[in-house]
């Protein structure tokens, strides 16, 4: 596929474009230090608005990240082999984490093919998408005791999923803002290997127009908690908090179960845990 320009930031529905063809693996450079402004922190820990970035870096194989990784706010993009947009199943990240990094303070432009991917626990720390691809972030560890945590940092333009939870272990999101979306955590419905998965959610900024904010597996013993969940532009309240699904490991579509919304340990929250603005 050849690369969009950089620069072109409208966003469009992507189910019908061809797959990029994705290949190869090397490291880039790493790059200044930590630019974050107080002012962009609301005081109730999530940003109020967007960051600007310090420069632009084209990205055209997977970034391997191990240790910590400070992208001193500079926006990667995807180029070459990773300049697709599309919402198809299988590309490449832009990062990939090994098990215990940390990538910090990086905006992801676009394109931005599939994001930041995980492979054991990691730490996603003031972190940006503007225009998500596949994914935002895919976490992928197979141990239960794996912690994923996603600090600060927002996501905005996603037609799907945010954050897509393919692994085992517990993924705790805080200080987070999410705009024009489709799901922000998605526990994986359909994978080869289903495993219980622990979401926690907590300091979130919601902007409509969105679907969902949390997707469980209810018959794998998933959890999902919410709190301090600020919803803004949804008047109608349309956004569903948490909705449940029978999972499989079949490759086919997972069944949704109604009602969404407090359901005990599965969704864990009440009331009380979400604002309307």
């Amino acid at each position: 596929m050849t690369a969009r320009a950089e620069q072109r930031v409208s966003h469009r529905r992507r189910t019908t474009r061809r797959r990029a063809v994705i290949a190869g693996v090397s490291a880039l450079g790493i790059t200044g230090a930590a630019i974050v402004t107080t002012t962009m922190l609301s005081t109730a820990g999530a940003a109020s608005s967007w960051p600007s970035d310090t420069g632009s870096k084209p990205v055209s194989k997977t970034v391997p990240v191990s240790g910590v990784y400070d992208g001193g706010m500079k926006k990667f993009y995807g180029t070459g082999a990773l300049g697709g947009d599309s919402q198809d199943e299988g590309q490449d990240p832009i990062f990939e984490l090994a098990d215990g990094a940390t990538l910090k303070n990086v905006v992801i432009g676009t394109p931005a093919a599939d994001g930041v991917h995980c492979k054991g626990s990691c730490t996603l720390q003031n972190v940006w998408w503007l225009d998500v691809g596949e994914d935002a972030a895919s976490f992928k560890g197979t141990s239960s005791s794996a912690q994923y945590k996603v600090i600060g940092g927002g996501a905005k333009k996603a037609d799907d999923k945010v954050l897509q939870f393919n692994g085992a272990g517990t993924l705790t999101v805080t200080g987070f803002r999410v705009e024009d979306f489709g799901k922000l955590v998605r526990s994986c419905g359909n994978c080869k290997k289903q495993y219980k998965r622990t979401i926690v959610l907590s300091d979130i900024d919601v902007v409509a127009p969105g679907k969902s904010i949390v997707g469980v597996n209810e018959n794998y013993g998933d959890t999902a908690s919410l709190r301090n969940v600020r919803i803004h532009g949804d008047s109608k309240k349309k956004i569903e908090m948490c909705v449940r699904f029978t999972g499989n490991n079949t490759g086919k579509e997972p069944k949704k179960l109604s009602p969404a919304g407090p359901y005990g340990k599965v969704c864990n929250f009440t009331a009380s845990d979400i604002t309307y603005k």
